[in-house]
């Protein structure tokens, strides 16, 4: 029998679990992630503006893979020996491993500007759970007591669709509390334009972000190299096409969101030949690391190079349905050596995104994620807001019974009427 062990239970995590233990019932699953709970972190933009409860978002992890005979650990990890196979956890166990699957999702960067983050107070964050209530505080104050609003992504950020969704659930939380005309509010990028989304933009975004940007009143700056938080203000500096400073912003905020750079968890950042610079973990085209090939990575962990060079770094994002496509390749690679054979399964690199804008929304898909495309489109309706409603519902679920269907593509071609996705 073989031990496979699975550290992460987010999105990509707990979908890679309940898979392999579907596929491989004979084996010993492990399941491992820092906090006893699973996260829906999509919803998180709605708990900052209490459209959504914690409750309602998260559930136990335990008593939902206990029933699929995966165990759980909840513990963060501390130490990885690659050449061993052996991991040693935090809570001081040292397990060993036939295979181990990193969806280990990101460390956030605050760090890296002075002043950032909502521990120390400079901005908030929708990228936790927790940083999202931390948030919501922040728009009482906001709602009591009128103010200057930034939202947008600090420089070597990847997941720019979180910012541009706050930022147009904000304005309609705010316009619902009739405060709205006393807040203005300023969208702040590294991208070099808007709805680059890290992608180099997918169809049309940059015309129909722009638009809905323009339409809300909210104003926005790109390029912006934001270089320090301190005493109600951000400071910003404007790049030209060049890289070089074009013009220095100092905008003061009552209330501030700004997205943080990622780079992987500190344990992978000491192995070397496992991860590139910023510590996300290399593969190869079966999703295997190709030093150490029992290692397999799937989801925000997963090193993939920037679809073009910017004046200021962006990364790329990794999207719910090419994270389940991973999986599902990782599922089937690990069968196959298990059974002596080479592995030949390719996870799907596609983006596909939904994006709630209140009482609408937009989303993109892009097949293949990097350039040249065979599909490339941006639109937008209130189909994308029902959508994604419908997908926190349909996940959740999921996570629940231990589903082992992609909900994504499930769910997708229901609303975008395509026979498959390719």
């Amino acid at each position: 029998m073989a031990t496979i062990i699975v550290i992460g239970a987010g999105l990509g995590g707990m979908s890679a679990a309940y898979e392999l233990k579907a596929e491989l019932k004979q084996h010993d699953i492990i399941l491992i992630n820092n906090k006893p709970d699973f996260e829906f972190t999509p919803s998180n933009p709605w708990i900052a503006v209490e459209w959504r409860q914690r409750q309602q978002v998260s559930l136990p992890i335990e008593p939902y893979v206990s029933k699929k005979s995966i165990r759980f650990i909840a513990s963060g990890l501390q130490q990885l020996n690659a050449e061993q196979k052996q991991i040693v956890l935090e809570n001081g166990q040292t397990l060993n491993y036939d295979f181990l699957v990193l969806c280990t999702g990101p460390e956030l960067a605050f760090d890296e500007i002075p002043g950032a983050g909502p521990e120390l107070g400079g901005s908030s964050s929708v990228c936790t759970l927790t940083h999202a209530e931390h948030c919501r505080n922040s728009v009482h104050e906001l709602i009591n007591e009128p103010g200057p609003v930034i939202i947008g992504a600090m420089p070597g950020a990847s997941c720019f669709g979180p910012a541009y969704e706050y930022a147009f659930i904000l304005d309609k939380h705010l316009r619902d509390n009739k405060v709205r005309k006393s807040i203005p509010m300023t969208f702040v990028t590294c991208e070099p334009y808007i709805g680059h989304l890290g992608l180099n933009g997918v169809g049309d975004s940059k015309g129909m972000l722009e638009s809905e940007l323009r339409q809300r009143d909210i104003h926005w700056i790109c390029n912006a190299k934001t270089v320090g938080i301190a005493d109600g203000k951000i400071e910003i500096d404007e790049l030209d096409e060049e890289g070089n400073v074009k013009k220095h912003h100092s905008l003061p905020y009552k209330h501030a969101m700004m997205l943080p750079a990622f780079r992987g968890i500190a344990p992978l950042r000491a192995v070397e030949g496992l991860v590139n610079p910023r510590g996300f973990v290399f593969i190869d085209e079966y999703q295997r690391n190709p030093k150490y090939p029992h290692i397999y990575a799937a989801g925000v962990c997963v090193a993939i190079p920037p679809v073009n060079k910017t004046p200021i770094p962006t990364g790329v994002p990794k999207t719910g349905y090419m994270i389940e496509s991973m999986v599902r390749a990782i599922t089937f690679n690990i069968k196959a050596e298990l059974a002596g054979e080479l592995p030949t399964a390719k996870a799907t690199w596609n983006a596909i995104c939904l994006a709630d804008m209140g009482n609408t929304g937009a989303a993109f898909v892009a097949m293949p994620q990097i350039p040249p495309r065979n599909v490339a489109w941006f639109k937008k309706g209130k189909w994308v807001h029902l959508a994604k409603i419908a997908f926190e519902k349909y996940f959740l679920h999921k996570m629940q019974v231990g589903e082992t269907e992609p909900v994504y593509e499930r769910l997708l071609l229901k609303y975008l009427g395509v026979d498959k996705l390719e």
